[in-house]
């Protein structure tokens, strides 16, 4: 990311809740209010500025997480639910 100006579009959603946009990370969050929206999308941002940002979780984090990794795999094809 640049350390240049920061482009952040703010908009009110018709429920009232409200979406925090920003162009160069292009993430995008929402809130109930405008402080919660701007507070998600800087957590959105930090996320994406990580450097293990996008990789595939190991199998420890996947065991970690309650992931059987011998009943389903750690690749091939996608179960039903996500397809």
């Amino acid at each position: 990311m640049s350390a240049g100006l920061r482009r952040i579009r703010l908009t009110e959603n018709p429920d009232g809740w409200w979406t925090a946009y920003d162009e160069e990370a292009e993430a995008v969050s929402q809130g109930p209010t405008r402080e919660d929206a701007l507070e998600n999308l800087d957590e959105a941002v930090k996320l994406i500025e990580e450097e293990d940002y996008g990789r595939e979780p190991t199998e420890e984090e996947l065991r970690e997480w309650g992931i059987d990794v011998e009943e389903y795999g750690t690749g091939g094809d996608l179960p039903e639910v996500l397809k």
